[in-house]
């Protein structure tokens, strides 16, 4: 099937006018429409936009490609528009749109719009086919471009085809591939091919998108290769380029710089890749430094993607078990039971608990399997649960313990145990314990390629994990967490001081700010702590005959209002940023809006963890001012509050809720203001 055969007159205008991404994407389907291809309008539209909020399909250079693979759509089709004035269109230069093509394909296995998609995305990589089609006069003369540029290319490919048969070899191997699998990569292998006959180079690209992989390389054509390409955003394998020099970049790198990729690989001017060693040595070309922020960027996105799904489902889970509850009216008088006070509600809470649970084992788990592959994953996943559990509590071993220890046991008993204190370190702990392991493997492969032959076969699945484990556990245990012990001891005594003070205003502003720093981790929990310590003393000041209304019977309900305010504004204003400022945030975050809104209004502040994982930089601080600026505010309107968790679900506990809610939006608010000014437009693919 080709390009010119899925086009009509019906389907093409050739002087479009727009108002904006989401008018012409309409127009297009008209068109589609029009040449008879959709059976059912409305599903086909809405299948184009839910595709347009993975990411976006204005590919740069003026031009879009949105598409469609839906049950709606009766025979594949293509619609196209040309828009003299262009349309923003929210693509990946920025730039606005000025040539439109509209894939339509019917939900089948054969991958049709796929495939043209790949051809339309190499015929647009000439400059000279994209300026024809922009002065056509006439949709004849469209099409007429059209079929002779595509004439032209199949005629090429035939030609490539038949000589690759007698072929000697190849000088210059590549892998292309992006997250989507779609334009990107086509586009790169295409302008490295032209690269390659511009060089007099011969050049061989394997493309690795959605439709799978295509022209993939022979044995025999990597052994005779000089060097390798890898332009890719997506995991491709490469074990296969064993001892090869090899040049791994980015795939829009493979289409704005083709020529010095492929004079670099022909010169081997590459470090030479070992697959038993997992990583390349280090490299003196040009660029290594970036090469290496972008590995340390793919690895983390790899973990945050892992995690987001248990950080959804946990946190919806969690929030049902609230809700059961303030259905049932324990709102008011759950206390610290509240989410469990029927077997349903404790059936929920109790699920989504360990769903949330993983999300730090699974963050480290996944970043230390995108830098050491698989065996790098069960070390990992041991890191993530000594950053979220901390060390085990020396208490609870008091009955088999020895009374008196000394020497060695008792080094243990002092560093890798606690007396009670918080050692949990959060998913700050469980990104740098992720990166620790991964690169504590690759370590291991190192120095372990050299071991006779009859042992390489137990390296990965007995030194590996056992001395990787072995080392995290002393890393974590000894170090990493009694200092964060040590932290979390010094947090909780200044939150004290504050609160003798009766600077209310104050702790109301450092409450709620600690609550969004680290979600979960020492910080977060030191104020969390702090919060249900002072519930217990308001009860034990009631107890000894003090009112409610007693000033520091307040002071106490303020803080806990204070803490609650805190955990709910980060995700609620990160999904409040994904729609102030959506070039902020790339498909997968925005997709997050209706999740955030319920957890932050559930007090579930882990919701904004894969935000700050992927960008601590520009979130964390946003965060922290908005939850800052909330918790004053609360602390100033005199807000209290009596149940230790629940956000909106124990609202009838709360002292002059409205204002409450006043602050809580402001908070929200300036975390979504601090967002749009701090993070920078999010690249999509």
């Amino acid at each position: 099937m080709r390009v010119r055969d899925l086009l009509s007159q019906d389907s093409i205008e050739l002087n479009g006018k727009a108002s904006s991404k989401s008018d012409v994407i309409k127009q297009m389907v008209a068109l589609m429409v029009k040449q008879g291809n959709i059976q059912d309008r409305e599903a086909y539209e809405k299948g184009v936009f839910a595709r347009e909020e993975e990411s976006t399909t204005g590919i740069g250079d003026g031009i879009a490609i949105p598409h469609c693979k839906s049950d709606a759509v009766k025979k594949p089709g293509l619609a196209a528009m040309v828009l003299p004035d262009g349309v923003e269109y929210d693509a990946l230069d920025g730039a606005p749109v000025h040539i439109i093509f509209l894939i339509a394909a019917p939900n089948t296995e054969d991958n049709v719009h796929l495939e043209v998609l790949a051809r339309l995305s190499e015929l647009l990589m000439d400059p000279d086919f994209v300026t024809s089609l922009e002065n056509a006069k006439s949709k004849d003369e469209f099409l007429s471009i059209i079929d002779k540029a595509e004439s032209g290319r199949v005629e090429q490919e035939a030609q490539k085809a038949e000589a690759a048969k007698t072929e000697t070899g190849y000088e210059v191997l590549a892998v292309t591939s992006c997250p989507n699998g779609v334009a990107h990569t086509y586009m790169a292998a295409e302008a490295i091919e032209k690269a390659g006959d511009k060089l007099g180079i011969k050049v061989k690209v394997e493309t690795r998108g959605s439709g799978g992989a295509k022209n993939v390389l022979t044995d025999e054509e990597i052994a005779n290769a000089k060097g390798i390409v890898i332009a890719a955003d997506a995991k491709v394998p490469i074990d296969r380029f064993d001892g090869k020099p090899l040049i791994q970049a980015r795939v829009a790198e493979g289409i704005s710089k083709p020529e010095e990729l492929v004079q670099k690989a022909v010169k081997g001017d590459a470090p030479i890749y070992h697959a038993a060693a997992g990583a390349q040595k280090s490299s003196s070309s040009s660029g290594a430094s970036d090469s290496v922020g972008h590995k340390i960027y793919t690895s983390l996105m790899a973990g945050v993607g892992a995690m987001l799904p248990f950080v959804i489902g946990g946190g919806i889970l969690t929030a049902i078990a609230f809700l059961i509850d303030t259905i049932l009216g324990y709102g008011a008088t759950g206390g610290s039971n509240f989410g469990s006070m029927v077997p349903l509600s404790a059936l929920f809470k109790y699920v989504g608990g360990l769903a949330m649970g993983l999300m730090v084992p699974v963050l480290a788990g996944f970043i230390a399997y995108s830098i050491a592959d698989k065996p790098g994953l069960a070390v990992g996943f041991l890191g993530g649960l000594l950053a979220s559990n901390g060390n085990a509590v020396a208490a609870n071993f008091a009955k088999i313990w020895p009374d008196q220890m000394g020497g060695f046991q008792k080094f243990i008993d002092n560093f890798a145990f606690t007396q009670g204190g918080n050692t949990v370190s959060g998913f700050l702990g469980g990104i740098a314990v992720g990166f620790l392991a991964g690169y504590i493997v690759l370590w291991l492969e190192r120095k372990t390629e050299n071991l006779p032959k009859a042992v390489q076969g137990i390296r990965s699945m007995l030194i590996y994990p056992v001395v990787g484990m072995f080392l995290v556990m002393v890393i974590m245990c000894f170090i990493f967490n009694p200092i964060i012990g040590l932290i979390n001891t010094g947090l909780s005594a200044m939150l004290t001081a504050l609160g003798n003070s009766g600077m209310v205003w104050l702790l109301g502003l450092i409450l709620a700010g600690m609550m969004a720093i680290d979600m979960g981790g020492p910080i977060n929990k030191a104020a969390y702590v702090f919060g249900t310590f002072m519930l217990t003393t308001a009860s034990e000041y009631m107890s000894q005959g003090a009112s409610q209304s007693d000033p520091k019977v307040q002071l106490c309900y303020i803080s806990m209002a204070a803490v609650m305010i805190g955990g709910m504004c980060p995700p609620v204003g990160i999904a409040i940023a994904s729609k102030l400022f959506p070039k902020k945030f790339n498909a997968t975050e925005k997709e997050g809006f209706w999740s955030n809104i319920v957890m932050g209004a559930s007090f579930i502040t882990e919701a904004a963890i894969p935000f700050a994982a992927a960008d601590p930089v520009h979130v964390i601080p946003a965060t922290f001012c908005g939850s800052a600026v909330a918790g004053l505010l609360s602390a100033l309107f005199g807000c209290t509050l009596m149940a230790p968790h629940g956000g909106i679900f124990v609202f009838a506990t709360v002292g002059h809720w409205p204002l409450y809610i006043l602050a809580w939006l402001i908070g929200s608010f300036v975390t979504a203001i601090l967002l749009g000014v701090l993070r920078k437009d999010s690249k999509q693919d």
